[in-house]
């Protein structure tokens, strides 16, 4: 049986930016999904402001063939498509200037929730914050969402949030990243939290290490430009693995609530220690199979940006002292793929001898594709010939246990906005949370810098940098596979 689907109250939201990419991949798309699924409904309106000259007809003509590009099974809802399309309107704006704002504020009905969805580059939020402030479009009640990257480094970051904090409390502020929209990403709460089962052995007593990979086959593709200023640091490890890392090693809170929930997640990372030179490979994809290399697609021959970040983390802290965290991301590897895996340490003693082979438990999270949670588990072999044991799957992949209908998850986006239009922060980032996470890539990206030292090159369809293995080969372990 299908979930139930709440409605959320009536809501104008303005998308700044609201003719660019992100929009039209990402941000239409999803409100048109929670729009055929009942959750949007009533006296909604979505307005998209941006500098480019249209009237509202060619907005919504923008919006119709965006859906149909990117809207996936329910673009084809031709009566719910013309219905999501009269709730659309457009306003030609300058975020710097005066343009446009008389018309928007206008627009705007102060009768019922306002969001602001800031689709713009950073150098932007401070003039769109004072402006909306300015025209009388914002309260203590409106919500602003802003898209990373929050800043490029903690200094930058700490000046993005002074600038929103001049004209929005914190409760207001909406710091998105879509890894957190994700249904497994989410679930690793439940997991933890909700089963007595995992709870007790989730300490370094029987945890031996953990593994976090976000593994991508693609290149950089179109974003050349912002990839080459930023790299997989920046781009992955800062905010997504953090993420990661934070929800899977972080102590219970007290609540199911936004601060409950980011104060630990704040705490595990105000615990790491900072990474030592030799526990970090930075890597950069080589062409091959016809396909270009990292420095031919951001047309810099130069290039010192690394594609591919793995390293060694360390959280100082009663539950986690001594079990290692490695995390790695990449472009251009032999799969795309995103899992947690939970490594647990060999039982103190075999009753069953040498000839049995080591055995261990592992608790895999899949976070895409085929999302879904597998326990390894050690078993006998079938058959005669004395006990030889196996390890076998304990699987839950999500489409095959809860039925198509019940596995067919929003998107990321769809969950996120939906919880903005809520007023829910819990999977929003926090001021002080960005900070702490530039605090500790910040020094790792200064050595690089410092040293000038190009990534290690690596083969496209590869795992990565053969360094990157030695990083867990030195301590006796190994990657797992990665697969789809």
């Amino acid at each position: 049986m299908a979930s139930r689907v709440i409605p959320v109250d009536p809501f104008d939201l303005v998308v700044f930016g609201g003719t660019g990419d992100l929009a039209r991949r990402k941000i239409l798309p999803a409100l048109f999904r929670r729009y055929v699924a009942g959750q949007i409904e009533g006296d909604v309106r979505l307005i998209g402001a941006a500098r480019s000259e249209m009237d509202a007809t060619a907005y919504r003509e923008m919006v119709r063939e965006a859906i149909l590009e990117f809207g996936g099974d329910e673009a084809g809802r031709k009566t719910e498509l013309a219905a999501f399309l009269k709730m659309l309107d457009y306003v030609t704006l300058d975020a710097k200037g005066t343009q446009g704002w008389a018309d928007l504020a206008a627009k705007m009905r102060t009768d019922r929730i306002c969001a602001f969805y800031f689709s713009v580059a950073p150098s932007l939020f401070g003039d769109l914050a004072k402006r909306l402030h300015k025209h009388g479009m914002a309260d203590d009640e409106s919500r602003i969402v802003v898209e990373k990257p929050f800043g490029r480094d903690l200094e930058t970051a700490r000046a993005l949030n002074r600038t929103l904090a001049r004209h929005f409390h914190e409760g207001q502020i909406y710091r998105i990243d879509h890894y957190l929209g994700k249904e497994t990403v989410q679930n690793l709460m439940a997991i933890r939290f909700g089963n007595v089962l995992f709870e007790p052995l989730w300490n370094s007593q029987y945890v031996d290490h953990i593994q976090i990979t976000v593994a991508e086959s693609v290149g950089v593709g179109g974003r050349g430009d912002y990839y080459d200023s930023s790299g997989a640091m920046r781009d992955m490890v800062q905010n997504h693995m953090m993420q990661l890392l934070c929800l899977i090693a972080m102590e219970p809170p007290a609540k199911f609530e936004p601060d409950a929930v980011r104060d630990e997640k704040l705490k595990v990372i105000r615990a790491l220690d900072p990474v030592e030179p030799e526990n970090v490979v930075r890597g950069q994809y080589e062409g091959g199979d016809a396909q270009p290399g990292y420095r031919a697609q951001v047309e810099n021959a130069d290039s010192l940006t690394e594609s591919f970040v793995a390293l060694k983390a360390h959280i100082s802290n009663w539950r986690w002292a001594g079990t290692p965290f490695y995390l790695r991301t990449g472009k251009r590897l032999k799969e795309r793929a995103s899992e947690i895996a939970v490594m647990f340490k060999d039982a103190p003693h075999s009753i069953f001898g040498a000839d049995a082979g080591r055995h261990h438990n592992i608790l895999t999270i899949r976070l895409q594709p085929n999302e879904g949670i597998e326990l390894g588990v050690t078993i006998k072999e079938p058959g005669p010939g004395g006990m030889r044991l196996i390890d076998v799957p304990l699987d839950m992949t999500f489409a095959e246990a809860l039925g198509p209908e019940e596995a067919d998850f929003p998107d990321a986006y769809e969950r996120l906005i939906m919880d903005v239009i809520r007023g829910n922060q819990t999977l929003f980032m926090r001021g002080d949370e960005v900070e702490a996470a530039w605090a500790w890539t910040d020094p790792v990206i200064a050595e690089w810098d410092a040293q000038s030292d190009a990534p290690l090159p690596y083969a496209s369809g590869s795992s990565g940098p053969d360094d990157a293995l030695m990083l867990m080969h030195r301590d006796g372990r190994r990657w797992r596979e990665i697969r789809p």
